[in-house]
This record gives C-alpha cells, structure tokens and sequence, in this order.
C-alpha cells in the first residue's frame, strides 16, 4: 500500500528539512479528524497497526537519493544525509478502535513525526476500501474516466498537478491514473506531489508548506504574529524558492495584513485551499493591484475539492486576469466509482522542547467546517485575531 519512503508528498520533506534546521528541539502531537464519520470494520485498528509497523522497514534508497539531489535543488546535502539516516519509528503512533470509531494519536520531536501524515491516511484510505471489499469500477471504465479529464483539461489549456496521495483508492490506481495522463498526447499534467511517482514518471515534484507550518508559528509567537513569522521561517530556509504560500491557516483576510509588498513580490503566489475560489482570486486580484504589483505576474495555485468542472470554470475566470494552476486530489486518485473518506490529520499540540509544556494548535481555516482545536482555543484565537468567523 505503500512504496517507500518518498511514497510520500513532497511539501512533507521541504517542511521536515526547514525543521531540521530552525527547531530541531520542537516535538509534535497530530490526530486523526474523522470528518466524514466513517464507521471502520471490526479489526480495523490491528490491521493498520501492522501496516504501520511496516513502514519502519523502509530507508532512502540510492536511486530516491540522487532524484531528490539532482531535482530538488532547495534541499541541502545535510538534509539529504540525514534523509538518507531516517526511518519510520511505529511507537510514535498510537492507534486504537472503539466499537467502529477509529482514533489515531502521534507523537514525538516534529522533525520525525512531521512524515507520518500523508502515508498514514493513504494507509487508511486504501486498508477501508480492503477491508470492506469495496469494489471499483473496472479498470476500462477508469482509465477512460482518466483519459477524458485529460482531454478536457488540454482543450481549456488547463495547468494541473496530481494532489491525491492522502486519500487515494489504492496505490495500484494512483499509478495507473498517472501513466493514463501521460498516455494522452500533449498532456498538461505539469508534475505530482508524490515524491516517488515524479521520480517514476520524470515528473516536476510539487509542494511548499502546509497548514502545520503556520499552526506551529501561532504556538510558538502567538496568532497575531503567526503568519508574518511564518512566511519569515521559510524565507530564512528558502530564499524565495517554493514561493506558494498557503493563505488560509487563520483566514486569508488575516493572512493578507501582513503579506506586504516585500512578501508580495517575492512569493510567486499563493494556494487557495478553503473558501468560495472565486472571491478568494477577486481578492487576490486586489490585493496585488493596491501594492502596485500586476497579479498577471502572480499565480493562484487551487486545491480545494477540484473536479474539470470546477477546474475550467476558474481558468476562464482568471485568464488574462491572474495565472492559475491547479492541484487536484481526490477526483484524481479516487474517481473509482465509490464515496472517498473525509478525514485529515492534523497537528493539535506543539511544543519547543521535551521540557516545555505542550500548547494546543488551532486551524481555521475560510469555512468553519474545516476549523481544528479544542473549542476554547478556537475562541481564543478567534477573539485574539478579532475577527467575525465562528
């Protein structure tokens, strides 16, 4: 179900090796959101637990050490070495079942346990499909479902990326669906999150940061300074490579208070990955336009619950006024025929040291459906910000 070490998305080694490098002391805490309520069969738990101890067998391998050298020129050769010295440790994963409530805890320094989540929800993913003997269409039906979207996606001139590793059907279609792309002549497949499958395919890997990023700033500096401090952090690491920044950990408006026309301009762009997509490029538009910057420089990276529909509707609505791509996950990796899981994995402690007390993290989010914390926390940094969501 999973591959290997870099069967894994790319944004989660860029942060690890940031990590590494400005707080190597700080430890993490992440749970399992099972937001779609899904009830897990009877068993579930001790069949991811020996998934999960399966993991500790895997280790960066030659191949995977030279693709990430020569391709991802932002990663250092120190980080690379220690990649090269890490494996998966299973003690810093709790899992457990009550009845068909499924609850998973990790925990342990942040620059380890920051690999965890991706290849744990795939895991989840693609073990519930197993367990419950949830058939997919017919490998015909989905490669021609591929094939189409592919079609369309070059007739609209449409940039995209794959996304979908974190909540895939299976590892056996996440491939298939990429080797079907590529079969289309003229494909605008631009590259993948997934480590592993860039290097298998001679793909672009694809990813910057994370919503943990910004989350762990708020622990660390308070949700005021969270995101200045945040897009700090990672110019102090990148130097303005991967210069997408994520928007909306504490809303974009937030957000926006302090990505100045310094941050502005030395960010490519950003992801827009909560909210109505197309007030959020109305509002980027503007944003640009009043720090006197052409937002047709700029680019919208969308990742939030895409389908081709959804996909051509933006492009027309951006084109000639901003550049847009696109990340598409789920619709790509799980338009198999059955209903994908909603859930994530998100941090909800942090911590600067093993001796410091541990500080619950809070996500928000541009919709309130996709808000994490304990609720006092949510209030907290609600009334803190001093802004009308709930």
């Amino acid at each position: 179900m999973i591959t290997g070490l870099t069967d894994n998305d790319l944004y989660k080694f860029t942060m690890q090796q940031a990590v590494f490098r400005l707080y190597p002391e700080a430890w993490a805490k992440y749970a399992f959101i099972n937001r779609g309520k899904t009830a897990f069969p009877h068993g579930f738990a001790d069949a991811l637990t020996e998934e999960v101890r399966s993991l500790a067998g895997f280790e960066l391998t030659s191949d995977e050490y030279t693709f990430l050298k020569n391709r991802c020129y932002y990663l250092s050769p120190v980080y690379l070495d220690f990649l090269s010295h890490y494996r998966f440790n299973p003690d810093e994963v709790s899992i457990s079942q009550q009845g068909e409530n499924l609850e998973i805890h990790i925990e342990g320094p942040w620059y380890r346990t920051i690999l965890w989540e991706v290849p744990l929800m795939a895991l989840i993913s693609e073990l519930y499909f197993t367990k419950t003997g949830t058939a997919a269409l017919s490998r015909e039906v989905r490669k021609q479902k591929n094939i189409d979207k592919t079609r369309r996606f070059i007739e609209g001139s449409v940039s995209f990326a794959d996304f979908g590793t974190r909540r895939r059907f299976s590892s056996d279609n996440h491939r298939e669906v990429i080797e079907d792309i590529l079969s289309v002549p003229q494909s605008t497949m631009t590259g993948t999150s997934n480590v592993f499958l860039a290097m298998k395919y001679a793909l672009r890997p694809i990813g910057t940061h994370a919503h943990e990023w910004f989350m762990f700033h708020a622990a660390l500096n308070g949700y005021r300074l969270a995101n200045k401090t945040s897009t700090d952090a990672w110019t102090e690491v990148y130097k303005g490579n991967l210069g997408i920044a994520l928007t909306d950990t504490f809303t974009t408006d937030n957000f926006l208070i302090s990505f100045d026309s310094v941050k502005a301009r030395l960010f490519d762009g950003v992801r827009h990955d909560s909210g109505n997509p197309f007030e959020f490029a109305e509002k980027m538009i503007a944003h640009y336009i009043k720090l006197h910057i052409d937002p047709t420089t700029k680019t919208i990276v969308f990742s939030d619950g895409l389908d081709p529909d959804k996909v051509l509707e933006l492009q027309r609505y951006c084109n000639g006024r901003i550049r847009c791509s696109f990340g598409i996950g789920t619709n790509l990796t799980n338009d198999v025929g059955v209903k994908p899981l909603n859930m994530v994995i998100k941090m909800s402690h942090a911590r600067f040291d093993e001796d410091s007390p541990w500080i619950g993290t809070v996500k928000l989010s541009d919709v309130q459906g996709k808000h994490t914390g304990s609720d006092e926390e949510i209030d907290l940094c609600l009334r803190t910000l001093k802004r009308g969501i709930s």
